[in-house]
């Protein structure tokens, strides 16, 4: 006569369990996280015809589709109080230029700056960290990822898998209510459309920014940085974005090439853009007196004697470390070479204090020492 009251109390056990598990369930994505979604470029007439694209998350396999992989469900290390710094910086906008891959030995380590001579001229104009490093790892993936969510990971850096943390176009974009097209990602390496966008939850395509990378996006492969700087003035010209990032390949692209000779060139050629960029924002009445322009590396290349030498990069090397810095805007102190030790995931904090948001997920600093 119980067998009744066992069969009851075990089909109230079941319902529990599909009750509790359906829970669980609504609090997962609805939508495919890795189907691609796209961003509009602008026209041929504002960027040379480039068209952009937002990245996909996890990896691809053989086929071209991309393998499962979860959201993070990371938790905010600093919950949103407010909007900070308010009314501390005359800066309106930020731009961070890229120059991807040399060592410091041949930009501000070089006494004589002969490979960077226009940098040299706008460090009067601007501050310059002489102890400035990547800390984490020296690709090219995991340190622009560095640079742009301020947190070190050891990404896979062929553009196939997205960083974990929403970037400081993210955060920005969220917190402004400012459409895509006032952050942008503009970069001569198409796998660094990866910037655009997250796997956290809440954030993965979401707040993503414009991107201008590669011939054609995502995997469509290098384009010159010729191409690059032109996308870049027409995109500023069109668009004024009021938080940027440009990346120029070719210092990286001779190193690992072993060729000594078209390496330095290249760097002399980037610094010859560096300065065309800057010469046109400070002659942009929207731009003049409340931008900042923030020129650095994702990282280094091995020393002499070291492994290869110049050619490769990605250890924990000197070489590879020690990167330059240097910052230029309204808030800054001007000629100014600063000593104390900071490092790449320093930027984001230092973005988000200029354009006054909440790096919420960063674990950098604020570099006050460039302040005046």
């Amino acid at each position: 006569m119980r067998y009744p009251n066992r069969i009851l109390w075990l089909v109230i056990g079941v319902l529990v369990f599909y009750a509790f598990s359906c829970s669980k369930e609504t609090k997962m994505p609805v939508t495919d996280p890795y189907t691609p979604s796209t961003t509009v470029a602008p026209s041929s007439q504002a960027a040379g015809g480039s068209q952009g694209s937002s990245a996909s998350t996890g990896k691809t396999s053989s086929s071209g589709s991309h393998t499962s992989a979860p959201y993070y469900d990371v938790s905010v290390a600093n919950p949103d109080d407010g909007t900070p710094y308010t009314g501390c910086c005359k800066t309106e906008n930020v731009i961070i230029i890229v120059m991807d891959g040399p060592r410091f030995s041949e930009t501000f380590g070089d006494y004589t700056k002969q490979y960077i001579p226009n940098q040299q001229k706008m460090y009067t104009r601007g501050a310059m960290l002489g102890n400035f490093r990547n800390n984490g790892t020296t690709n090219t993936d995991s340190g622009h990822d560095a640079i742009c969510t301020g947190n070190y990971e050891d990404l896979e850096n062929t553009g196939q898998v997205l960083p974990q943390y929403p970037s400081i176009f993210q955060q920005y974009l969220k917190a402004t209510g400012k459409p895509a097209e006032k952050a942008w990602v503009v970069a001569s390496k198409d796998k660094l459309q990866i910037l655009a966008d997250c796997q956290t939850l809440g954030w993965a395509g979401q707040y993503m920014p414009r991107t201008d990378c590669g011939k054609n996006g995502l995997f469509s492969g290098y384009r010159s940085d010729d191409t690059t700087y032109h996308h870049a003035e027409n995109i500023i010209s069109a668009y004024h974005p009021n938080l940027m990032l440009i990346n120029f390949k070719d210092p990286d692209v001779f190193g690992h090439s072993n060729q000594w000779g078209q390496y330095l060139t290249a760097i002399k050629k980037t610094d010859e853009y560096i300065k065309a960029l800057y010469d046109f924002i400070e002659n942009d009445e929207i731009y003049k007196g409340k931008t900042t322009v923030i020129i650095t590396n994702d990282h280094g290349r091995h020393l002499t004697g070291v492994a290869d030498g110049f050619m490769n990069h990605g250890d924990g090397c000197e070489g590879c470390r020690h990167i330059e810095f240097l910052a230029l805007g309204p808030d800054f102190k001007q000629g100014a070479g600063i000593d104390p030790p900071y490092e790449q995931i320093d930027i984001s904090a230092t973005v988000a204090k200029l354009l006054h948001f909440n790096m919420d997920y960063g674990k950098g600093k604020v570099i006050d020492a460039i302040f005046r």
